[in-house]
């Protein structure tokens, strides 16, 4: 029984979201993932071919998904972001991709076997990494700041870049191959580039108005965002092939440099859409290959050019194109390493695999087959290593799940301190300097500035911050710290210290309870109550659990007034304790809690108390 397109189109969806889930369970590269379920239901299994299934959609509906993530991926690029990476970008984007070209096409010539013009043109178009692959690793892998952010902006810069210099090549060529050249081809070719950034400009800097003027109502401005972007991505891809994909780039990045108030919600909602259009689209294209372009994969030319491309013409280009960069060696050696490339390779290697064949050239038709021997090693060799690579290198954020913790007070200062005596990174965020003063006394990380702030989205490294607490004695603050922070960290991962008021013998709950994060620790335990705990003594303990002590037994010793606060696997996972999410301690586990402190302690405490008053 052959299956309807609509059970295909369910069951591409449904298999690229569960391989992102798959991948984030078990830790693993998501674009490996996505890659080989794809050639499990294509042609290996032939469940599905996407590409004869879907008929003349397949290439409009992949186009159109590559111009969302692309535009998705420039929305993060704030200029900002170029204090002190800067120069490497824009080497690396330049120099660094004309040296990758090159040295890409004599490659393809000499090793690939291919002809001089087809070298040339898939040269070009193999400079790209693009987000789709970029973004899932800088999500797996954790790197420090800057050498992650040069390879986002690469990633989203590149992208458009080397399907223009794929253009270009092609337009070289049919102009010097022509009997009567024509320069106005190769003129129209520039203005062509020149009218899609114009109009990338002028159609992010119109929506951004619009706006911001209040043209637009608030729920439609997500829709209005996807419309306006496959209007610029059609427009200027009909004048000129490819160039659709630097009109989006231009109308990201303008939009991103607006100072927008709506910016965030619009990067939330591309970002849901550019997960689910990346897990679908790679399932497809994989899925469309057929089992002859598989097996000639492992051609020895074909392996060649590939292990070149990895291990010689990537390297060169970085290293040569970031001297007096500033970049450290280690640096250099990431970059130079990290190249996977993804959905544009795919899709525009298909459309001059075409072209070049029509135009007489009878190498072209092993494009394919290169393009996906390259993307598939790459994405496997880069997917698997960039985690190992970037620890033996000292750029990975990776250890235990640190917490980010809004507010400065004296329970949130003994917090922070048993967090760092657990080795898991803590840092707080406050907006007062008078508040701060407490943290910085104790030796805490701080950070001074508003959570909510722009200014402070810029400038905090968040990487290292698994989990977010806001713990302020503004119930309302923090709900809306919260509420803000929920699809960056996660529903689970965000916590509020309880904004019930205390009344008689119950609790009112208020609005502010019913949204922004969990509460943490137990609805009784409000800030006011923390904090007069630990001045009036108590104090923060650790106590690992065993088979012989377990959870019952050290219930049974602990004081009534006793804060069960988290606790730590011995993986050094962090789990915060809440009501509203269970949290079973088991062996091994070491609970930390807010306890009393000793009979003893508290006798000389309460002298030292009786004698200050009797003095006064």
């Amino acid at each position: 029984m052959v299956p309807s397109l609509l059970f295909e189109i369910m069951m591409i969806v449904f298999l690229g979201i569960g391989s992102q889930w798959v991948a984030w369970r078990y830790r693993l590269p998501a674009i490996v993932v996505m890659s080989v379920t794809g050639l499990l239901i294509g042609p290996i299994f032939g469940l599905i071919n996407p590409e004869q299934d879907f008929g003349p959609l397949y290439s409009p509906l992949i186009s159109v998904a590559v111009a969302i993530i692309l535009f998705e991926g420039s929305l993060n690029l704030s200029f900002r972001e170029l204090r002190g990476i800067g120069k490497p970008v824009f080497r690396i984007s330049t120099v660094g991709a004309f040296i990758a070209w090159i040295l890409g096409s004599l490659t393809a010539h000499y090793i690939a076997g291919l002809s001089w013009a087809v070298s040339f043109v898939i040269g070009g178009l193999f400079i790209v990494t693009g987000p789709t692959v970029i973004m899932p690793l800088l999500r797996q892998s954790k790197l420090k700041a800057r050498p992650a952010k040069i390879l986002k902006w690469e990633g989203i810069i590149v992208d458009p870049i080397g399907a223009l210099l794929a253009v270009f090549a092609f337009e070289i060529i049919t102009f010097i191959t022509a009997d009567n050249p024509d320069p106005s081809q190769l003129l129209l070719f520039f203005a062509a580039s020149l009218f899609a950034i114009i109009l990338g400009w002028a159609l992010g800097r119109g929506l951004g108005w619009m706006f911001e003027t209040g043209h637009v109502p608030e729920f439609l401005k997500s829709s209005a965002v996807v419309v306006v972007v496959i209007l610029c991505f059609t427009v200027a891809d009909e004048i000129m092939h490819e160039t659709g994909l630097l009109s989006v780039t231009a109308m990201g990045i303008t939009l991103a440099n607006m100072g927008i108030s709506s910016i965030s919600d619009m990067r939330h909602f591309k970002e849901n859409i550019s997960v689910l259009l990346t897990s679908t689209i790679f399932i497809m294209l994989t899925a469309s290959l057929e089992m002859e372009t598989i097996l000639h994969v492992f051609s020895p030319n074909i392996i060649g050019y590939v292990l070149l491309m990895m291990f010689a013409v990537r390297p060169l280009s970085i290293f040569l194109s970031t001297i007096g960069t500033g970049l450290s060696f280690n640096e250099k050696a990431l970059l130079g390493w990290i190249a996977p490339r993804g959905i544009v390779a795919l899709t525009v290697s298909g459309y001059f695999a075409t072209v070049l064949a029509d135009a007489g050239y009878e190498d072209a038709s092993i494009l394919t087959t290169l393009t996906f021997a390259l993307v598939f090693f790459t994405v496997l060799a880069h997917g698997f290593s960039i985690g190992w690579l970037a620890k033996k290198l000292n750029l990975s954020m990776e250890g235990n799940p640190g917490a980010l913790i809004v507010g400065s007070n004296p329970f949130t200062v003994e917090l922070a301190k048993s967090l760092t005596k657990a080795k898991i990174p803590a840092i707080i965020v406050d907006a007062s300097w008078e508040h701060l003063s407490l943290a910085r006394k104790a030796g805490v990380p701080t950070f001074h500035g508003d959570m909510l702030s722009e200014q402070t989205e810029y400038h905090l490294d968040t990487i290292p911050y698994d989990y977010m607490l806001a713990l302020t004695s503004g119930r309302s603050f923090n709900s809306l710290v919260c509420t803000t922070f929920l699809p960056e960290y996660g529903r689970t991962n965000v916590f509020k210290v309880s904004p019930y008021t205390q009344f008689d013998n119950g609790y009112s709950s208020g609005v502010v309870s019913k949204v922004g994060g969990r509460i943490l620790f137990d609805k009784k335990f409000l800030l006011e109550d923390l904090n007069k705990k630990v001045e009036s003594g108590f104090v923060v303990r650790q106590t690992t659990l065993t088979e012989q002590y377990n959870l019952e037994a050290y219930k049974k010793d602990k004081d009534p007034s006793t804060v069960f606060l988290y606790l730590v696997k011995p993986s050094g996972q962090l789990k915060f304790f809440s009501e509203e999410m269970r949290t079973v301690p088991v062996s091994g586990d070491t609970i930390v809690s807010l306890t009393p402190p000793s009979k003893e302690k508290s006798k000389i405490q309460a002298k030292l108390d009786n004698n200050r008053n009797s003095n006064q």
